[in-house]
């Protein structure tokens, strides 16, 4: 898709939710009613173009230098106008478009989640957290996501507070209204458990997720291999039951397990007569150990066959995971995700979807952008810290699409497989507003 068409894309999008105002406002009956400078379309094509300067720079670059450009006081009421659901549905539509134009039979997914830190503000209760060890205060906000592992865009998000923020329900809604009819999902250790495997099953796609390595989670109450490595299968009957005949079914650990009541699972009744007959629910797969150095290991769960993904296969898909890491960086740090206009919650909200919007922007354009092969070391590809910057300029109409693509083309950075480095836990950032008065 060339880059005038993925613009031209966007801008559909985001015409589509300004042509239907009233459905997008606080005020149906008020707002956006009379003409003015600032209109929908204008204020949601702002946020999505919008970097890390200040508002008033970023509003002179979106009118192009000129003197009637509005003050950052009047953009900010018209902002505060459009509701969340704008921002996400301008977001979702275009992420489907670009995915309509692959031809994948199986597409690879990456779910994770990440936390942003925002302005501080004790009113916001759900997202406000006290301080400990003589620490500040601070708000977090939780990103969840849905991520394609080869065409590098984000297909959903869910954005929660802290305090209400569940992974386990925010995987669930975007797998089950995802339009995909096949897919591999891919997860980290957190988000295993039998709903969440039995949503992806119901679904018909495949599941692959990291477990807890120990006698922890699934594998608690398993009988397992005493190896080192193994790949067993399993065809588990799960129910709610509590019968004598259901108590000596689940003698048998590796067919039979009963789900206590307390233990969400939307496949089986929470409640049941004693007369009623016993329900079983029957969850296909397959735990699988492997060694990634001499002498760590990890375990997973998954559905794929194992005739077309035996142990070496399984360890390189899971491997792939870690590109939904790197997006999570390039996304706050590249894209400026952390680097609000504005201290209101609601508004922040829309920024993080305008900016999943623009990240998947940028990787579209990059991606097509034809990168020569010469005689080097490395295999190079394009260095997306450049190329977002020209994709934002792109989109604001200043540079033209051959500049864009030679640009584009010509900042590399080398591709160096099977590079290690120690993770450390890094502090939470939350980049104030005053860093940006030069």
């Amino acid at each position: 898709m060339k880059p005038e068409q993925v613009k031209d894309l966007l801008i559909s999008q985001i015409r589509t939710i300004s042509a239907n105002a009233k459905s997008f406002c606080a005020n149906p009956n008020k707002d956006f009613s009379r003409k003015r400078k600032l209109t929908m379309e204008k204020v949601i094509a702002g946020v999505i173009g919008m970097g890390s300067g200040s508002l008033t720079n970023e509003l002179i670059d979106l009118f192009n230098d000129s003197v009637e450009t509005p003050t950052s006081s009047a953009f900010c009421q018209q902002r505060c106008k459009i509701d969340l659901e704008a921002f996400e549905t301008v977001f979702r539509l275009f992420s489907k478009k670009l995915y309509d134009s692959f031809d994948d039979k199986l597409p690879i997914l990456a779910v994770d989640g990440s936390k942003i830190q925002i302005p501080t503000n004790p009113d916001d209760v759900d997202s406000f957290l006290p301080g400990k060890n003589g620490k500040k205060p601070y708000n977090l906000l939780h990103l969840n996501a849905l991520y394609s592992l080869k065409h590098q865009i984000y297909q959903d998000a869910i954005i929660q507070k802290i305090k209400s923020a569940n992974e386990h329900l925010a995987l669930i809604e975007m797998v089950d209204r995802s339009l995909l009819h096949s897919a591999i999902l891919m997860a980290d250790r957190g988000y295993e458990s039998y709903n969440n495997l039995a949503h992806v099953q119901e679904k018909g796609w495949y599941f692959l997720f990291r477990i807890k390595d120990g006698d922890y989670g699934i594998k608690r109450g398993l009988t397992l291999p005493d190896e080192d490595s193994y790949d067993i299968s399993f065809e588990l009957n799960l129910t709610r039951k509590q019968t004598k005949e259901v108590k000596e079914l689940t003698k048998d650990r590796n067919h039979y397990r009963r789900i206590p009541s307390d233990m969400i699972f939307d496949y089986l009744p929470t409640k049941s007569r004693k007369n009623d007959p016993v329900k079983f629910y029957k969850l296909s797969f397959r735990i699988v150990r492997f060694a990634i150095s001499k002498d760590t290991y990890e375990t997973i769960i998954t559905n794929l066959p194992n005739d077309k993904y035996p142990q070496d296969e399984l360890k390189k898909l899971y491997a792939s995971r870690w590109g939904i890491e790197t997006s999570f960086r390039d996304l706050k740090y590249t894209m400026g995700m952390l680097d609000f206009h504005s201290k209101k919650v609601g508004c922040i909200q829309q920024e993080i979807y305008a900016h999943l919007t623009m990240y998947n922007f940028a990787e579209m354009i990059t991606s097509h952008v034809v990168i020569k092969k010469k005689q080097r070391k490395y295999t190079y590809k394009a260095n997306f810290s450049i190329a977002a910057h020209m994709c934002r300029k792109f989109y604001r109409g200043i540079t033209p699409p051959p500049n864009l693509e030679t640009i584009i083309s010509r900042n590399l950075v080398p591709i160096r497989p099977d590079r290690h480095r120690v993770r450390y836990p890094t502090a939470r950032i939350f980049r104030g507003f005053l860093y940006r008065v030069a």
